[in-house]
């Protein structure tokens, strides 16, 4: 009975013994997993984070992408406005280059009208000086005798001399007048009278820019006429008395072709030289060049 009673608390032994190292091997196997579960659980909560951080940079990348689009339109808005902004600025230059053109050429009108204004003050002070003077003379004469009973003397009356006739006078004319009026004589080939009107304001007016073209245009008139000499000597004169006119230029020129109507080819060089160095910008030097070129060909072999 003893026995009987010990074998099934042996049993029980073995099998409490067998249940609590099931419950060791489990204890022991739990830290691991629980270990490697939390891993996981951190590597999984890593990845979302890494998915969240792509998604924002595919965002950002969009949004760069779509400023970068916008980029090539603004930089072409920006360059249209730049070049509408150089071309509204270059017609304001052109505008402005065209008032100061006008400007120029009203100026260089008011001052023409000036020195003819000028001119007929004057001509106008040149007249009441000799109205002057003919009154000082006619005052200074001696009165005739018109009393009747005057019978002391019995010589017979004698008449009184007949006044020559008076000179042609420029009284009162103003020297552009008398220049226009001397270049009609001019052109209608009255080369005679031309020179005396010409003349007459290097007299009357000797320092009037008119005077100045009437010493260029008696060259010119002994020019047509073929006295090349007196035409030399006119157009140095415009050179000497008149440097700062406006007709240098030509009469250099002219004087080098009247230099080359005499054949004296190197005097006409001389004097085309000087316009070329003087006045490179003129006609009369573009002119000179040419004649320069025309007396090469001739004394070239």
């Amino acid at each position: 009975m003893v026995q009987q009673l010990r074998k099934p608390h042996r049993r029980t032994g073995l099998a409490a013994a067998v249940t609590f190292g099931a419950w060791c091997v489990a204890g022991a196997l739990a830290g691991p997993l629980a270990a490697q579960n939390r891993e996981h659980q951190q590597m999984a909560a890593e990845l979302r984070m890494l998915q969240e951080q792509q998604q924002q940079l595919a965002l950002t990348l969009a949004q760069v992408i779509e400023a970068l689009k916008v980029i090539p339109t603004r930089i072409d808005d920006a360059s249209a406005a730049m070049r509408k902004g150089f071309a509204d600025q270059e017609l304001r230059v052109g505008a402005l280059g065209s008032d100061v053109s006008l400007i120029r050429e009203r100026t260089q009108d008011t001052d023409t009208r000036l020195r003819s204004l000028r001119d007929e003050v004057d001509a106008l002070r040149a007249t009441l000086t000799a109205l002057q003077s003919q009154i000082t003379q006619l005052a200074q004469a001696p009165a005739p005798s018109l009393d009747p009973l005057d019978l002391s003397s019995t010589a017979a009356p004698t008449a009184a001399p007949t006044p020559a006739a008076p000179p042609i006078s420029t009284t009162g004319l103003s020297p552009s007048r008398m220049l226009d009026s001397a270049k009609s004589d001019y052109f209608a080939s009255q080369f005679t009278l031309a020179l005396s009107g010409f003349e007459a304001i290097l007299r009357t007016f000797p320092r009037t820019e008119s005077a100045s073209e009437a010493q260029f245009y008696i060259g010119e008139t002994y020019s047509s006429q073929q006295r090349w000499m007196d035409a030399i000597a006119a157009y140095t004169l415009v050179v000497q008395n008149y440097p700062s006119s406006s007709n240098v230029p030509e009469a250099y020129y002219k004087r080098g072709r009247a230099y080359e109507n005499l054949g004296q080819g190197d005097a006409a060089r001389a004097s085309w030289e000087l316009v070329i160095k003087t006045y490179p910008e003129s006609t009369a030097a573009t002119l000179a060049k040419q004649g320069m070129d025309r007396l090469s060909r001739k004394t070239a072999p």
